[in-house]
């Protein structure tokens, strides 16, 4: 099962369109606050649509509260400072990506810490980053293609 984790979010149209990769996907959507929104803001559910009734959605008061929900879970971190490519890793059956605040990202210090589960989307030189709501769909269908898109291929007639 994919998990994507949004840490401290900010922008409430890239929360709605992971919800969104959420539901066609299947993967789950984990939110750490503090939020830069309310939950029923209008934006968030329009970014969403009509997909919210086809996700499961956890919250968590902050890191700490999330891996204590979560002991010993494979997890990478998403993030332009790491080495290591995200096609470059054999993902888990069960595992969680995170994501960091629009603005700045994930803390230095966990990615610090957790540095050898740092990943990043590659792109070119003197760009800031890409979309969090893109990097979270581009980082999850790589997990889905290395399972050969399982359950998630219609056919068209």
């Amino acid at each position: 099962m994919l998990n994507l984790v949004l840490l401290e979010p900010e922008i409430p149209q890239n929360t709605g369109n992971i919800a969104r990769t959420c539901a066609a996907t299947g993967a789950r959507l984990h939110m750490i606050r503090p939020f830069g929104f309310e939950i029923d803001n209008k934006k968030l559910k329009r970014a969403g649509m009509d997909y919210w009734f086809h996700l499961e959605i956890f919250y968590y008061d902050n890191l700490e509260d999330f891996f204590k929900k979560n002991p010993e879970c494979e997890f990478y971190l998403f993030t332009k400072k790491a080495k290591n490519c995200y096609t470059d890793i054999k993902y888990g059956e069960n595992v969680f990506f995170f994501f960091g605040r629009e603005s700045c990202g994930l803390p230095e210090d966990f990615i610090e810490k957790y540095k050898e589960k740092a990943l990043r989307i590659p792109m070119r030189e003197g760009l800031r980053s890409l979309n969090q709501s893109n990097s979270a769909a581009i980082a999850a269908y790589e997990y889905f293609r290395q399972r050969g898109f399982d359950g998630m291929l219609q056919k068209f007639e």
